[in-house]
């Protein structure tokens, strides 16, 4: 009986070993295609972005739980006090709109599940896969969506340094 090992290939490499164009790698990555199974995850992007203090963020920023704490003076993450601004934090987008309003939607189109961005110039929330247009509130403002974004509720600390974002 022959002995084989094993290597590890990281899912990089892995997908650039196919030959695959750097637009196909990218529609991979888009399209929320996931191969957990080709190996290592060092080369995996963090799993739940904002999850550390190190980065302004506090708490659980993912899944059915969000409950998390943004520190509005860290670098990372000061540009939320500046009107028109927004950050992706997991699953939630955070934006401060232009009419000073913190608003946190979930960053999933509910069309076909492509990130969603907010928009400063018409203060709302557009998918540039299909061009879904959602009110601040997550309202569906033009389809193809039909459902609504999840919004969950903000809080601003009194001196305004820190936003709680819960479920």
């Amino acid at each position: 009986m022959e002995n084989v090992k094993a290597d590890k290939m990281k899912r990089g490499e892995f997908l650039r070993s196919l030959g695959l164009s750097t637009s196909t790698l990218m529609a991979f990555y888009c399209l929320g295609t996931t191969m957990t199974a080709c190996g290592s995850s060092d080369d995996d992007p963090e799993p739940n972005p904002g999850g550390g203090s190190t980065n302004g963020v506090t708490g659980t920023t993912t899944g059915n739980a969000i409950n998390f704490t943004v520190d509005l003076t860290n670098d990372a993450t000061k540009k939320l006090k500046t009107a028109g601004e927004s950050i992706i934090f997991g699953d939630v987008l955070v934006a401060f709109s232009t009419a000073n309003q913190y608003v946190a939607l979930s960053k999933t189109c509910t069309h076909e599940g492509s990130p969603v961005g907010y928009r400063k110039a018409q203060n709302d929330i557009q998918c540039p896969t299909h061009q879904s247009e959602f009110a601040l509130s997550g309202a569906v403002e033009k389809g193809p969506a039909t459902s609504a974004l999840r919004a969950y509720k903000t809080s601003l600390s009194t001196d305004g340094n820190t936003l709680t974002v819960t479920a």
